[in-house]
Order: structure tokens, then C-alpha cells, then sequence
């Protein structure tokens, strides 16, 4: 048995969906269920007693240590987290709440838990920590990739957030002992994921005749990870993953971000044309956002010479496979487009 947090949002709800398809070892899967969780991501698990789903906030400490002491995982893998840059210009409150106060009371809990388990099972327990290559900061044109020796240097509001999380795990193992494993991971992108991200807001506001909105220039540089590939590189970390470190993961793909707006159009050109012409008439250049990183890279050398792990997916097929999914999911996609969600892609994106 393991414990997920955060298994209904996007690169939670697919390790989940990853995880039960290449393993039959239950999950309890705790998630609040905030605008960007959704269960619709985990349909096909229903009735399946393999997923225990239980709606509930990481800050609950009573709530964490009750399910801890029930189900008695062997691991704890962390993807719970505020994790949109916007949002934490506009809110930073939630991001702190989330995604430090929650960590700590993870670790707390986890820690307890731990030190109650016999030694062949406190030799075993694992807490993986999921976290990204934001709080490294940004990087120059010519600058090397972010190695995890990198110093932090986080820039918003989020990733200051994650970058507290993650001196919090490497506290806790360093003062107390607990088997910890991070893990900071370049841009994911693929089935379910919610339309505020780049990748899919462009996709839907193309299906839907809207304005396509790229910040700055469009120059900005990240690289970008199949999520699909990042999850069989958290598999291979919790399997093998020395204690105490951290392994980068990247999909060794780095794009600026108008190339990836012209490669979705391009994509929408050959898959679902538009009578009214070429997608990339929507390309709308607005007001760059507060702080935008230039550009983050990933060098993911170390996970390949430890453990073995390459991601499968290229761009180019990665990319296609994410909108063969929007195009044949339009149900889901429909349904996360909330009020809220269209009052959120107001006030981001109105005044700009």
C-alpha cells in the first residue's frame, strides 16, 4: 500500500491512473479536491479496490496520522501543491498554506508514523517528495542546465513556496532520519491536464475560436516533460532512488513558448481544421506576467546514470498524443471549465 497525496490533479491523478496500470499494490489517494482536482480524471477506477480515494486537506494532522495508522503505507508520494504561477501572484496566501504548512504537517505525520514501524518496515518507508525545477530560478541563453547541485534562487511567489518545501524534507532527514527522496521535475504536460497551464489553455481556446495569449515575446524557454514519462521516472526513483538526494527530471526538450503555441496550431491545422483558417491567426501577444522566468532547463544526467530512466516520449510525439486526448475528451475538458474557471481567465488575463 502507498499513500498519494494530491492524486486527483493532473500529474497526480495520471501517476495514479500510471501506477494501477503497471502495479495491482493499493493506493489510498487523499486529495482536497480544489478547483484544479477532479475525480472525473480517475473514473475508470471506480469500484476498483485497488483506489481508496479520501477527500481531505494535507494541513489535517488528525486526518493524515488516522490514515496512516489504517492503512499503514510503505511510501508517502507527495504531489500535493498549489502549482500555477499566476495564481500565486494573485494569492500567495494559499500557496504558503499548502504547499509549506502542508509539507511540514506531511512530514510531522510521516515522521511519527515512521518511528512507530518495527526496523524492517523503518528500513523500507520511503517519503518522495515531488517537487520543480522553479526554484532553481532562471537562466541565461547560454547558461548549463539546472543540476540538482544548483543553487535555489526562486522567483515567485510558487516557487518560493516549493523551495521552502523542500528545505523542509531535506531538514527532516538530515535532523531527524527520515528516508526522504525529491525529486524536481521540468514542465509536464499531457491527458488531464487543467487549462490554465499553457499547453492546454492554448488547445481549448483554439478548439473554441479564442484568443490565443502568449506573454512578452514569447522567447520564454522551458523544457517540457511527458507526464506520463514522469511518472515511470517517480516509480524508478522510489524503487532504486539513494536516500537523501535528489534526482532531476526532464524531458530533454527545451522550447520556447510561441514555438510551442505554433506547433499546437499547426497540429489542430492537420487534426481538426477550422473553416474560418489557420489556427494561428488567434496568436495574441499580451502583458508579460510579474517575474517571468527566461528560461529553465533541466539536466536529468544523474537519474540516467543511477537508475537507468530516459523519458520515452519526444516532443513532437508527446505533443500529439496530448491533443489526440483533448480532441477525444471534449466531456472532460467541458466540465473542469467551471464559473470559477472562467472568473480566474478573467482576472488573469483581462487586463493584459
Amino acid at each position: 500500500m502507498i499513500l498519494v497525496t494530491g492524486g486527483a490533479g493532473f500529474i497526480g491523478g495520471n501517476f495514479v491512473l500510471d501506477w494501477l496500470d503497471s502495479l495491482d499494490e493499493p493506493i489510498v489517494n487523499l486529495d482536497k479536491l480544489t478547483y484544479a482536482g477532479n475525480l472525473e480524471t480517475l473514473a475508470s477506477l471506480a469500484g476498483d479496490p485497488r483506489h481508496v480515494f479520501v477527500q481531505g486537506d494535507i494541513c489535517d494532522r488528525d486526518l493524515v496520522g488516522r490514515l496512516l495508522a489504517e492503512h499503514r503505507p510503505r511510501a508517502i508520494l507527495h504531489f500535493a501543491a498549489e502549482s500555477h504561477v499566476d495564481r500565486s501572484i494573485h494569492g500567495p496566501g494559499e500557496f504558503i498554506r499548502t504547499n509549506v504548512e502542508g509539507t511540514f504537517v506531511l512530514l510531522e505525520a510521516a515522521r511519527a508514523y515512521w518511528q512507530s514501524l518495527d526496523p524492517a518496515g523503518r528500513e523500507s518507508f520511503r517519503f518522495h517528495h515531488v517537487s520543480t525545477d522553479e526554484v532553481y530560478g532562471s537562466l541565461g541563453p547560454d547558461d548549463p542546465p539546472f543540476a540538482e547541485s544548483h543553487p535555489y534562487e526562486p522567483n515567485s511567489p510558487y516557487s518560493a513556496s516549493k523551495a521552502a518545501s523542500d528545505h523542509l524534507v531535506r531538514a527532516w532527514h538530515h535532523t531527524y532520519g527520515l528516508p526522504v527522496i525529491t525529486t524536481n521535475c521540468s514542465n509536464n504536460y499531457g491527458p488531464f491536464h487543467f487549462p490554465e497551464k499553457l499547453i492546454p489553455l492554448m488547445i481549448v481556446n483554439a478548439l473554441a475560436g479564442r484568443p490565443l495569449p502568449v506573454y512578452g515575446d514569447g522567447r520564454n524557454v522551458r523544457d517540457w516533460l511527458y507526464v506520463r514519462d514522469h511518472c515511470s521516472a517517480i516509480r524508478a526513483v522510489l524503487a532504486g532512488g539513494r536516500l537523501g538526494e535528489t534526482y532531476n527530471v526532464g524531458g530533454w526538450n527545451e522550447k520556447p513558448n510561441v514555438e510551442i503555441v505554433m506547433t499546437i496550431c499547426g497540429l489542430l491545422d492537420e487534426m481538426r481544421p477550422d473553416p474560418a483558417g489557420p489556427y494561428a491567426r488567434l496568436v495574441t501577444y499580451v502583458a508579460d506576467r510579474p517575474g517571468h522566468d527566461r528560461r529553465y532547463a533541466i539536466d536529468a544526467r544523474k537519474i540516467e546514470r543511477e537508475l537507468d530512466w530516459r523519458p520515452v516520449e519526444t516532443f513532437e510525439s508527446g505533443i500529439r498524443k496530448t491533443i489526440e486526448w483533448y480532441l477525444a475528451h471534449s466531456g472532460w475538458v467541458a466540465n473542469v471549465q467551471s464559473g470559477a474557471y472562467r472568473d480566474w481567465v478573467a482576472t488573469n488575463y483581462a487586463s493584459r
